[in-house]
């Protein structure tokens, strides 16, 4: 089985632009073994907004990101974006937005119109995942997965069931595709029920507990707003839930390279930092359409 390695709770909450009040889970700051590939984490626990019938939008304006993927994850509410490669869409509840950054785009991320005007509860998790150095300035692309479009695990004995975003679980493969090995699963667990999860020695594992309780290989207990981390070695992960509980599993191969970041770029150096700068201030990042 994974050895668990921290259960950390939730920083506090801070907010990037005025659309997203987030917990930081972590960063690539931290140059943590245990979470590679996974740069960051950002989570966006309920919360409610207004109406806003005027429809000044809340969110993030346009700014730049080369290097990695950002992985939107929508429970709750709409978020549209668009980029400078011509990406764009509005995902809702249940939608996922797979934006691979590569060599270099310029993006923005609001509350979409419709829900700026009725407002409504808002829930999401954004996450940053990293390329390899041979990828690293690979085309940008977009991704725009409905909830429609996500397979479906059911697990034994009534225990719930799992969204596969990306990766494979019980021979069923997931939405996304992936530039390493990832699996990303979106989980509910009925309460008093288990399922043990297939999880590859190689790789690293974090568990966030969005809502509930669920006891980790039938000894730790991690609760809402909880992520744990797992040492490397190891397979597979069982989880309880004491509570009907939601969760999200990453799991992947880990790069194991030189991990340099400023900001919205992850390279592999310093130099490759100060090139991303100059070519977004060349305009070589190009800019978002109107």
């Amino acid at each position: 089985m994974k050895k668990l390695a921290n259960i950390r709770r939730a920083p506090a909450k801070h907010w990037v632009g005025d659309g997203f009040e987030v917990q930081s889970m972590f960063s690539y700051n931290e140059r943590n073994e245990n979470l590679s590939p996974f740069l960051l984490m950002d989570y966006n626990p309920p919360r409610y907004f207004e109406p806003n019938r005027e429809y000044h939008p809340r969110g993030v304006g346009e700014h730049p990101h080369r290097g990695f993927e950002t992985v939107t994850v929508a429970y709750q509410g709409e978020v549209s974006h668009s980029d400078s490669y011509g990406g764009g869409g509005t995902i809702g509840t249940g939608d996922v937005q797979w934006m691979t950054a590569g060599s270099g785009l310029m993006h923005q991320e609001f509350h979409s119109e419709k829900f700026s005007k009725e407002g409504g509860m808002f829930e999401m998790v954004q996450l940053w995942v990293n390329l390899p150095a041979k990828d690293k300035m690979t085309t940008p692309k977009y991704q725009a997965i409905t909830s429609a479009e996500i397979p479906v695990v059911e697990f034994a004995d009534n225990a719930g069931y799992a969204r596969l975003i990306a990766g494979n679980l019980n021979n069923v493969n997931g939405a996304a595709s992936t530039f390493t090995p990832v699996n990303m699963w979106d989980v509910r667990l009925n309460a008093g029920k288990s399922n043990l999860f297939a999880v590859p020695e190689s790789h690293n594992l974090i568990v966030l507990v969005l809502d509930g309780e669920v006891k980790i290989n039938g000894s730790d207990i991690a609760k809402t707003g909880e992520l744990a981390t797992f040492v490397r070695g190891g397979s597979d992960v069982e989880l309880a839930a004491n509570k009907d509980s939601k969760i999200l599993i990453l799991t992947g191969e880990p790069i194991d390279e030189p991990i340099v970041g400023y900001g919205p770029f992850v390279m592999n150096s310093e130099a490759e930092i100060v090139q991303a700068i100059r070519d977004v201030q060349a305009g070589k990042f190009g800019s978002i359409a109107q």
